[in-house]
């Protein structure tokens, strides 16, 4: 109000012509008064605001120099690739070595878990490849941020293998083709033992030939520039051809008199196929692996085999002589147990022509029971009682009986026997074939199964089988030993 009331007076003083020159002089001098007055409390004022600003920097500048200062982060870590395994599944170890951090933050790009808070988080696991990074936000309490990244590349995993594949044959030279089935690597280097090449570091070699028989590694090592893995297998080149057959007899033909029957034994190597050849045998020719041929007339036969691969071929000969049939077959030193030595089955009594074998008493069964044609009783170890007696009587000198036994005549004493059927010592020894046996009247008699004793050496005893064969059986000595006695005998029968 006063203002408003000076400034009214100025007005009045400036405007009106009624007032006094000396009143507008008072009223000037009145105002510049005021406006000194004025002046000086704004300076004053003014005056205090310095000195106020100026403590209040002092203040600050002091509170500046005696505060603590932030402490830095000073940001680190590192990484190891377990087993330096950078295929998957891969384990990348972490170690944190940050300092002045009191928080962490980690981000795991592309690993199976993805963050941590933790300061050493371990080991993180890879299951994919990928190029990856892995990053670290440090923080502390004074508000200071760092972040650090470091990038880790992850390989596919690397399965190594190949196949390889056998052309034709395994039979030498064999050639081989490899495959390489391998995913995940880069690099390949190949090596074959015993190979056409040594090695090769592609991919997928050339084939390769192998000529030594036997077994030969193949070396397949393979790498992505940071592992390396290696495989190998074996090819094998079977031996080398050769052709070879051995000849077995039949039972019956052991003798190799006409006719007589064959059959091969093939024991050629590395062979596929078989060309046989043989004239004058029937067959004369044949592809089988083991044929027979029957040689029907005495002679000299070279039995002839091609083998073959599909390679190479092999031929090997071998001769058979065929006899004339004599249509006789002779047994030496045969040794016939008497009664006690067969039943206590130390030596047999019983024998078969046809098996060519001699049976004690456990030995005979209802198999071999029907092809048994002689038996011989021995009453005791001074041979005082003595007969061969056919077959299915044994039961009748105490013998066990024979199952399906069959009757062989017998002719113990020539000169008891009241016939005229005769055959010497000489004459047995001289029988080169069954003339004199075929020319035999062989009848069983009372007086020709009459008993012997050991005062005649050597004797002859006749028989006649039940399947018509006719034989003669020559008595070379009594050997006496209590009761384990035996009778040794020369036989000689028909074939047929």
């Amino acid at each position: 109000m006063r203002a408003l009331k000076n400034k009214v007076s100025n007005q009045k003083c400036l405007y009106s012509l009624k007032n006094t020159t000396d009143d507008c002089i008072l009223q000037k001098v009145m105002n510049s008064s005021k406006k000194k007055q004025r002046r000086s409390v704004l300076d004053s004022f003014k005056t205090v605001v310095s000195v106020v600003t100026f403590l209040l920097s002092t203040m600050l500048f002091m509170s500046s120099c005696t505060k603590e200062q932030a402490v830095p982060i000073d940001i680190d870590f590192s990484i190891e690739v377990v087993n330096n395994d950078f295929s998957v599944p891969v384990l990348v170890k972490i170690t944190n070595k940050t300092v002045g951090a009191d928080t962490y933050e980690w981000t795991f790009e592309g690993a199976e878990t993805t963050s941590s808070t933790k300061q050493n988080p371990g080991t993180i696991i890879y299951k994919k490849e990928g190029n990856f990074v892995i990053k670290l936000t440090a923080m502390n309490r004074d508000g200071i941020i760092e972040t650090k990244e470091i990038p880790v590349a992850i390989n596919d995993e690397i399965v190594t293998d190949f196949t390889a594949t056998v052309i034709k044959d395994n039979y030498s030279p064999m050639e081989v083709a490899f495959t390489n089935t391998t995913v995940g690597a880069t690099t390949y280097k190949w090596s074959f033992e015993n190979g056409s090449i040594a090695g090769s570091t592609s991919q997928n070699p050339a084939n390769v030939v192998f000529t030594t028989p036997g077994n030969h590694k193949v070396t397949l090592e393979v790498s992505n520039g940071k592992e390396t893995y290696q495989i190998e297998k074996t090819v094998t080149v079977a031996p080398y051809l050769e052709a070879a057959f051995g000849i077995e007899l039949a039972f019956e033909d052991d003798d190799l008199q006409a006719p007589v029957s064959v059959t091969t034994s093939n024991n050629s190597i590395s062979a596929t196929s078989y060309s046989w050849s043989c004239t004058g045998a029937s067959p004369s020719v044949s592809t089988a692996a083991t044929p027979k041929f029957t040689f029907e007339k005495a002679g000299i036969y070279t039995i002839k085999l091609e083998a073959s691969n599909g390679k190479e071929t092999k031929t090997v000969s071998k001769t058979i002589t065929a006899l004339a049939n004599t249509n006789l077959r002779t047994f030496n030193d045969v040794k016939l147990g008497i009664n006690t030595a067969h039943n206590s089955n130390t030596i047999g009594a019983f024998f078969s022509t046809q098996l060519r074998e001699r049976y004690t008493s456990q030995e005979v069964n209802s198999t071999n029971g029907s092809l048994i044609d002689i038996a011989f009783y021995g009453l005791n170890g001074t041979f005082s009682f003595n007969k061969f007696l056919s077959p299915d009587q044994v039961q009748t000198l105490n013998f066990d009986a024979i199952p399906n036994a069959t009757h062989t005549q017998f002719i113990n004493s020539q000169e008891s026997c009241n016939c005229s059927t005769s055959l010497s010592v000489s004459q047995f020894d001289s029988m080169k074939d069954d003339a004199l046996l075929s020319g035999l009247g062989i009848t069983e008699t009372t007086g020709g199964l009459k008993d012997f004793d050991s005062s005649k050496v050597p004797r002859i005893i006749l028989f006649k089988t039940q399947d018509g064969r006719k034989g003669a059986i020559k008595i070379k000595s009594f050997e006496a030993n209590g009761v384990n006695s035996f009778i040794v005998v020369d036989i000689k029968v028909m074939k047929q």
